[in-house]
């Protein structure tokens, strides 16, 4: 290791290898423009959270179970605020230099939150208006019964919003992510070398395929038509848009467990690392986070009986959390000993962290 006379304070005049280069201009523009977007995009949401926090009935129809939904309501929306908040921290995050200082966890864990509960809307919302285009009855129950929930530009609005945020939180983080870890998934996953966690992550694997079984089939069946475990309010509101969302979900657990299979076994050598490490991310987030999501709904949800999850759909919500939760582990282990193993030298002997 080479080393320079300069005075005390002095700033070296040569970056050292593990400090970040200042952003390409194009890049810079582009982190610019995501940025406002993300920022701009919580406004209408957040907006109409704040607004129903003060007592507004802007977008909630007579009728509405929403207009009963009492303290559990009003917590849930002062939380989905502040969970609107963290979007303007991350993008905040990802765009200034002091960004790549915070430690990775404290980065990855939120953004992949936000990715399990962004994905299924950016993926799903336009392929039900695409399903509703080609003929699918959409919002309309074919039972035609029960109260309306929302007005629905409401759903046009607030789903928009979160196109755009996962949209431009996704190109901050992609930018991020090449500049500060680019270097662990470059090459091929045959390049992949053997690590003391291989063997926890072929059980892993294994074990989240096996678990994967259920709620993967259950999702497929209620895409299908089946109504086997549904509630009472479910199956009477089941619409083109309901079976979409369930086929969508079929296919991210389908993802998590291909990508983690992948990386277990490395199947496909020639493949590229980052498409099973791709597939396990937005996967995994979305299994775990949604499934997250659905389960906090039936715990404090103020809908009747019929509209209460039953039993096997708490299940399966658990068993989502439970898949996601175990693929990410091991595979964010097996990216910090990468990581730790491309350190330099004087990096891993304590000059620097």
């Amino acid at each position: 290791m080479t080393t320079t006379n300069r005075a005390p304070g002095e700033p070296s005049a040569v970056p050292s290898p593990t400090e970040h280069p200042p952003p390409t201009a194009p890049y810079h523009r582009v982190r610019t423009v995501a940025r406002a977007l993300a920022v701009a995009a919580c406004v209408p949401y957040a907006g109409l959270k704040l607004a129903w926090l003060a007592g507004s009935r802007g977008g909630i129809p007579d009728g509405s179970p929403l207009l009963d939904g009492g303290v559990v309501l009003t917590v849930g929306n002062a939380a989905t605020v502040l969970m609107v908040g963290c979007v303007v921290v991350l993008a905040l995050l990802l765009t200034r230099p002091w960004g790549l200082r915070v430690p990775a966890w404290l980065l990855v864990v939120p953004m992949w939150v936000a990715s399990g509960l962004l994905l299924p809307i950016l993926t799903a919302y336009p392929l039900q208006m695409a399903v509703r285009l080609l003929g699918g009855d959409g919002g309309q129950a074919s039972g035609g019964a029960g109260d309306p929930f929302l007005e629905p530009w409401v759903f046009g609005v607030v789903y928009g919003g979160f196109i755009v945020q996962g949209l431009a939180l996704g190109t901050l983080f992609a930018l991020y992510a090449e500049e500060r870890w680019g270097r662990l998934w470059q090459g091929r996953l045959r390049d992949l070398p053997r690590t003391p966690s291989s063997p926890v992550l072929r059980v892993t694997a294994v074990a989240a395929a096996l678990v994967a079984l259920a709620p993967g089939l259950a999702h497929l069946l209620w895409a299908a038509g089946s109504t086997a475990g549904l509630d009472e309010g479910r199956v009477a509101g089941r619409t083109s848009d309901f079976h979409v969302l369930e086929a969508v979900n079929t296919l991210f657990v389908a993802a998590a467990v291909a990508g983690v299979l992948l990386l277990a076994f490395r199947r496909g050598g020639r493949l590229p690392l980052r498409v099973p490490l791709v597939l396990v991310w937005a996967g995994s987030a979305q299994v775990a986070c949604w499934g997250g999501w659905l389960s906090l709904a039936a715990l404090v949800g103020a809908g009747g009986v019929a509209d209460r999850p039953t039993t096997a759909m708490v299940l399966i919500y658990a068993g989502q959390m439970l898949v996601g939760t175990v693929i990410a582990l091991p595979v964010a282990q097996l990216l910090a000993e990468r990581a730790a193993a491309s350190r330099p030298s004087e990096t891993r002997s304590g000059t620097r962290a």
